[in-house]
């Protein structure tokens, strides 16, 4: 009896040592919080008898011990502190609160947890540098966008308006957090004046990307068009010029000139911004006129000739019409023509087809050989009409 006593407490012993000291292991879990934020530590156990557990930073400094705190530092606080757990808050979270912290367990022997605690390293606004406004068209422009802060390295993306453009990316380590650039480097024409090139940063500690936009100014020279008001100008009829111009600077004011020097009748030529007017059109108006326009890119220029017709003479051209129809009777006549000719055609063959039979009966030397020949004829008859079927 006193041998059964003894095996039992012993066995009872074990089990009570294996389970009490698998309950009284640590369990923590990893952390990640966004720079700035709160990182929240918990450290249970499953079985404490009374034993005091404690919070140790990255430098192994204790935070808390127990319900204690340790370490003079106004951003760590305590949350909970029982026999089975242990939870402290760090507030204002900076890049350097990162690292491997422990959870202690004081047993015999001490036994310790450890938990990272990551930090995401929010990146700052992005900037876009090296475009000097205005560029002049022809000139290689880079646009570079930077960012600096992120941890991990944020991404970069531009876009030209609304479509994505491929941009040459660059990343510095800059002590924990990361400076990242991407540049674009083209060359710049019309088309570009006044698009936006935009850039976004993309990181995982941001909900939605960060974004800032350049809109290009670009100085050209001018393109100069002449628009006309009448298809054909006659005499007595009020006639406008436009001389439509695109540049940048916008040219102003445009200069008009007829055969190469200065407009003859300023009392009926009359100019108002871009507009060329001839109030009464008269032959003396015949010409070329050339609308000017500059900036201090250029110049450019444009012409158009003017003849003016004379009304009377339109009007004896009206025969024109006449002309039309006189063809259109010829087309008929060849068409009826043709027509005859070749119904007298099939007349004629239609003709010998029916007096075949009589054949000869024109060339017998009196009435009754000629009845004979024709006799005979029908006896073919029947060849013939199969003949030209």
């Amino acid at each position: 009896r006193i041998l059964h006593t003894h095996l039992c407490c012993v066995v009872y012993s074990h089990v009570c040592t294996e389970s009490c000291g698998m309950g009284q292991f640590p369990i923590t879990q990893n952390v990640t919080v966004v720079e700035g934020g709160s990182a929240n530590m918990t450290c249970r156990v499953d079985y404490n008898d009374n034993t005091s557990l404690q919070w140790s930073n990255p430098a192994q400094q204790t935070l808390f011990f127990g319900d204690k705190k340790a370490l003079r530092d106004h951003r760590i606080e305590l949350l909970r502190a029982t026999s089975q757990e242990l939870t402290i808050r760090i507030g204002d979270v900076s890049l350097s609160d990162e690292g491997l912290y422990t959870c202690s367990l004081f047993t015999m022997p001490v036994k310790t947890t450890k938990a990272f605690l990551t930090v995401l390293g929010v990146p700052r606004r992005p900037e876009i540098t090296g475009f000097t406004t205005p560029a002049m068209e022809g000139e290689e422009i880079t646009l570079t966008c930077s960012t600096t802060g992120s941890k991990p390295a944020a991404n970069i993306r531009w876009f030209r308006n609304d479509k994505e453009v491929q941009g040459t990316r660059e990343v510095n380590a800059t002590g924990k957090s990361f400076t990242v650039k991407s540049s674009l480097k083209f060359l710049v024409d019309r088309r570009d004046d006044g698009v936006a090139y935009t850039c976004g940063v993309e990181h995982v500690s941001l909900s939605s990307p960060y974004t800032t936009t350049e809109v290009l100014e670009i100085h050209y020279a001018p393109h100069v068009e002449i628009t006309h008001s009448l298809i054909i100008p006659q005499e007595g009829q009020y006639f406008k010029l436009e001389c439509v111009s695109k540049g940048n600077p916008r040219p102003e004011p445009v200069l008009w000139f007829k055969d190469g020097g200065d407009l003859p009748d300023i009392e009926r030529m009359i100019v108002e911004g871009r507009e060329l007017t001839i109030t009464t059109l008269n032959k003396t108006d015949n010409g070329t006129y050339r609308c000017e326009a500059s900036n201090h890119v250029g110049t450019s220029s444009a012409e158009y000739t003017l003849f003016v017709y004379d009304p009377n003479a339109l009007g004896q051209h009206g025969p024109d019409h006449a002309l039309i129809g006189g063809v259109v009777a010829v087309v008929v006549f060849i068409t009826l023509c043709l027509i005859i000719v070749l119904g007298r055609y099939l007349a004629r063959h239609k003709g010998t087809y029916l007096t075949h039979e009589a054949k000869g009966a024109e060339d017998a030397p009196d009435a009754d050989t000629a009845i004979i020949n024709a006799e005979g004829n029908h006896v073919h008859a029947e060849e013939k009409k199969e003949y030209f079927i």
